[in-house]
């Protein structure tokens, strides 16, 4: 029984349905695991009590016949999803004591879906970082280690990586504004898609970059991916970004066939001092997918060099309007006043003292970009750069490029804290092949697929036709199939 929390959702599901096990032994083993992984710092609010009674319930509705897909499966849910009763912080000390008295729609659709809910995940403060160093409490870490280093398991969904990686939970949610679900599924040897914008409905999660923010899975494989992304789709009257769409079945569309598919390879991401490891991952990814039937061709993205300065403008600017509701009035954290001190001072302590230095760094940069002054020379231009960026895509898919193939990161993971506060910007770096997705709106997925000279897991990115992920899906199934990544980290907590 101990060994249960190693399934794969699709393997669970199947032997929930043949009454090899029950939710509730699947759930204590999860739980189980979570207790003995301290070490990792995945999980930052435990729900035991949540847990244990879903999964009576959700055994209830196998045996009765009533068992959706999800039916059973423990979870972890990222800390920027509002969950009814449950502290909902965004890693964040401004949100402290925060109980929301609303559940989000994404966890509403997987909890009628019968899953199971094991806690609340860490991640970077209000999903702001690439390393998962700015949260309040504490950095999660990645359960592959080299040595005695400590590494990163990316950001900001780095609590939901590092434990779906130590099977602490079957799959976890995610979410990924700049690449926050890709680039910590590449750095821990899981699959993460983020969705087609408007796919996943946002409502009830915190925002932090409204045009931008997605949430998708994080699972141990690609038939996973599709499985509970099904269960996360679909349109939402309260988000006013959602879809109205249907919702594909994702698995049934994994055929592994992609024979007359087109892949393009994007000349703009050979960038000057890439990891020679990087450059042999993603030829080996585009001779797998020749050899499964794809046709291969070079494409030009020419704009991709403008794309992560656009977003280090964009994304900060939403993010500087978004952060102004937390002001200590109503929910959160208030700073406690000295005589005579009144709301101005209340307003300036509170977001002192609540906001950590990346959060501030990101809402001065926003503000100062959407200043009078300052508007049209960063703003305005940002947002025409990133309209040539989708049209670099349009213009590739009106080419008959069915999907794109690029490095999910240009590294491996790298060891906490050595990339440092000194330089921001070192660390923006690490969202090079990743923003340009979320810039354009378009669905990608990163699948891992090898193992660095150290050990360490490497990802290759499909970026696909908006609101193919079906077609997406199959395809990253197939190169999943192909490279056969069957590492996992050894346990050293």
């Amino acid at each position: 029984m101990s060994e249960l929390n190693t399934l794969t959702i699709a393997e669970a599901r199947d032997a929930l349905a043949r009454g090899d096990l029950t939710s509730t032994e699947l759930t204590d083993a999860c739980l189980s695991a979570i207790e003995d992984a301290g070490a990792l710092n995945a999980f930052v609010h435990g729900t035991p009590d949540i847990a244990r009674d879903q999964a009576k319930a959700a055994d209830a509705r196998i045996k009765a016949g009533d068992a959706p897909a999800m039916c059973g499966i423990p979870l972890g849910i990222k800390d920027l999803f509002c969950t009814k009763g449950v502290p909902s912080q965004a890693a964040s000390a401004i949100l402290k004591g925060f109980k929301p008295q609303y559940e989000s729609t994404i966890t509403t659709k997987l909890f009628d879906a019968g899953s199971v809910m094991l806690g609340k995940l860490n991640m970077d403060e209000f999903a702001m970082g690439s390393s998962n160093e700015t949260s309040t409490y504490g950095n999660a870490v990645n359960p592959w280690k080299v040595d005695d280093r400590q590494l990163t398991p990316g950001g900001s969904s780095g609590g939901s990586a590092a434990a779906v990686a130590a099977d602490l939970c079957l799959a976890a949610t995610g979410t990924d504004t700049g690449g926050s679900i890709r680039q910590p599924a590449a750095f821990t040897g899981i699959t993460g898609i983020k969705p087609t914008y408007g796919r996943c409905s946002r409502w009830g999660v915190v925002a932090f970059a409204s045009s931008l923010d997605q949430a998708g899975p994080m699972t141990k494989s690609v038939r996973d991916a599709a499985i509970m992304l099904e269960a996360m789709c679909g349109h939402d009257p309260k988000d006013s970004t959602s879809a109205d769409l249907p919702v594909p079945n994702f698995e049934a569309m994994l055929t592994g066939d992609i024979k007359g598919k087109v892949i393009g390879i994007p000349r703009e991401y050979r960038m000057d001092g890439m990891p020679g490891e990087i450059e042999k991952l993603w030829a080996d990814g585009t001779a797998m997918l020749k050899d499964a039937g794809a046709t291969i061709i070079d494409i030009s993205l020419p704009h991709t060099k403008y794309a992560l300065p656009a977003y280090y403008v964009i994304a900060p600017a939403e993010a500087s309007s978004n952060l102004a509701r937390y002001d200590g009035v109503r929910y959160g954290q208030r700073a406690k006043l000295a005589a005579g001190e009144g709301v101005t001072e209340m307003y300036e302590k509170t977001r002192a003292e609540g906001f950590g230095h990346e959060v501030q760094r990101r809402v001065m940069v926003g503000t100062y970009v959407l200043s009078a002054g300052f508007y049209d020379a960063y703003y305005n231009r940002a947002r025409k750069v990133r309209t040539l960026i989708k049209r670099d895509f349009e213009e590739a898919f009106e080419q008959g490029v069915d999907a794109i193939l690029t490095p999910a990161t240009p590294s491996a993971a790298f060891g906490l804290g050595e990339m440092g506060d000194a330089d921001p910007v070192q660390m923006y770096l690490n969202d090079v092949f990743t923003v340009t997705v979320n810039l354009a709106g378009l669905p990608g997925i990163s699948v891992p697929a090898g193992l660095d000279a150290n050990g360490l897991p490497l990802g290759l990115q499909l970026i696909g036709r908006p609101w193919e992920e079906g077609d997406l899906l199959n395809i990253a199934h197939s190169l999943e199939t192909a490279a056969g990544f069957v590492s996992k980290p050894s346990k050293w907590w």
